[in-house]
């Protein structure tokens, strides 16, 4: 078009995403906040409020917070009529409108309704404490944006934010769907909070998309599910007799790795009355971790079959070297004991359908031949590969952590910067603060330049050492950084393996360490 490359290439770095998405957050005073400033149209809001009514729990209230709608061209008196009844349908608590044309059909929208001319004065009629434990849709456009609304109802945290995909997660979800077989069912691991990711948004997103169980590592983590509403089994990997009622109460279903606690579980049933209560038993193939052993299958079996108060629903083992082709032996005997173990527990039992599972997120790419009647998805649904193969490239990373520059100084050569003045400058540099720091989950061994952070599109290495609320980065050379800049931590442009990498580890160990205190945002593209 005739502008000079230079000039395109000084303005580029100056765009800023366009926020068209729909974003999940924590709100103020036990609220949950759903931000679309995808689109103001009828259609979009139907999308929206179906994308509420899946995370209803009883103990929040239903709030819409609605801008002005956009007619496209139809008449608008039709359009906010509709409006109303999509509303009224989906029994929402509390109406909120904001913006001229819908405070002059105030009296088209359900009754109770109350609507303000503009943001400014929604703003100066409302403080967060009139919100509570409510989830709050607030939908508005591009133009028109709610972003001032959704700032005052924000959770306040500190300004990192760890981002999840749920698009990717969906996508993950399908990539692995697609090679098993139509009537294999997925079992989704979302244990340590959905890999440091949070699971209650996960989970709701895994319910709808059709998993078969849920599993977690330990019974908090499923009452905590139960609690947000998820109505699905979900598998505990790693129950304790004092997790009993836990269990009985929310309905979860125990791993069964041990007879004494089988005859624990079973004794509680009794005493409650309960009978048929699903359980799960966990065969130790080569792990040597957990779980029963051919020789002691015996007297598992034994014990089921002297009542009826629990039975077993599945039994599944755990691969230990399945992206490791040079133990593929070890891995083929593994399938060839759990097999075994398979044949003896069935027939004992010919009237009942037990399901058997061995595979993991590698598994399913490298050994389809093994899917049996589920599969697990772990590591693989949060779009971290096990195999360079090219296997596994259609994997989205779900997860991106970010933060802003918060300060910008100029030093001169040999200044040095951080605890005990282990960082030298060796030149004269423009050395930015960013507020994360080990607190929220940055190992010290990503300091002295042993990690870069990416600005403006510029990887930019650590300066000295990361401190518990901040560190510093050398931006020297990337013209115009300035306090607001977001600083990627690991995303599209620095791949969380390769953090991993740097510290000898695994992704695991990063996603799952990132802090509670950063704030997860979730969104759908």
């Amino acid at each position: 078009l005739g502008t000079d490359p230079a000039t395109i290439a000084d303005r580029m770095p100056l765009l800023r995403p366009v926020r068209t998405r729909l974003d999940v957050a924590d709100g103020v005073n036990d609220c949950q906040m759903i931000h679309d400033t995808f689109s103001s149209g009828i259609a979009s809001l139907s999308l929206s409020l179906d994308f509420m009514s899946r995370r209803v729990t009883p103990d929040h209230t239903l709030t819409v917070i609605l801008g002005d709608i956009d007619t496209e061209g139809l008449p608008a008196a039709d359009v906010y009529a509709r409006a109303a009844a999509m509303l009224r349908l989906r029994h929402i608590d509390r109406i909120i409108g904001i913006g001229p044309e819908i405070n002059s059909r105030s009296s088209s929208l359900p009754a109770g309704s109350v609507t303000y001319p503009s943001v400014e004065e929604f703003l100066g009629s409302v403080t967060p404490d009139d919100f509570r434990s409510e989830l709050i849709l607030i939908k508005g456009s591009q133009d028109e944006p709610l972003g001032n609304v959704a700032r005052l109802l924000e959770k306040r945290r500190n300004g990192t934010v760890l981002e999840i995909n749920l698009d990717a997660v969906v996508d993950n979800f399908n990539f692995f769907r697609s090679r098993v077989r139509p009537d294999t069912g997925m079992v989704c691991m979302i244990k340590a909070s959905g890999y440091g990711a949070g699971s209650h948004e996960l989970a709701k997103t895994l319910q709808s998309q059709g998993a078969s169980y849920l599993a977690v590592a330990v019974h908090d983590e499923g009452v905590d599910l139960r609690q947000a509403g998820i109505t699905m089994p979900i598998i505990v990997l790693n129950p304790a007799v004092d997790d009993l009622n836990a269990i009985f109460d929310s309905h979860l279903e125990p791993e069964i790795y041990s007879v004494d606690f089988l005859r624990s579980l079973i004794a509680e049933a009794r005493r409650r009355g309960i009978k048929d209560y699903p359980v799960h038993i966990k065969i130790d193939s080569g792990m040597h971790r957990l779980g029963f052993r051919l020789d002691t299958l015996p007297e598992v079996i034994e014990v089921l079959s002297s009542q009826d108060y629990v039975v077993p629903s599945s039994i599944f083992s755990h691969l230990c070297a399945a992206d490791d082709p040079s133990e593929d032996e070890y891995t083929l005997r593994q399938f060839d004991y759990f097999e075994r173990c398979c044949v003896m527990l069935r027939s004992a039992f010919p009237g009942r359908r037990i399901l058997s599972h061995i595979l993991n997120s590698t598994g399913i790419t490298r050994f389809p031949g093994q899917q049996r009647d589920m599969v697990r998805l772990g590591i693989g649904l949060y779009g971290i590969r096990t195999m360079h193969d090219g296997s596994q490239d259609e994997l989205r990373p779900i997860s991106s952590l970010s933060t802003s520059v918060i300060s910008v100084k100029h030093w001169e050569a040999g200044t040095t910067i951080g605890y005990n003045r282990r960082g030298i400058l060796s030149r004269d540099s423009v050395i930015a603060t960013v507020p994360v720091g080990y607190a929220d989950g940055i190992n010290r061994h990503l300091g002295y330049g042993n990690a870069s952070f990416c600005v403006r599109g510029v990887l930019c290495p650590t300066v000295g050492s990361i401190c518990m609320d901040s560190c510093m980065i050398d931006v020297t050379g990337i013209p115009g950084v300035q306090p607001g800049d977001r600083v990627e931590i690991f995303g599209d442009s620095v791949p969380v393996e390769a953090i991993a990498d740097t510290l000898g580890t695994i992704p695991y160990e990063v996603l799952t360490s990132i802090s509670q205190r950063v704030k997860r945002v979730y969104y759908r593209e």
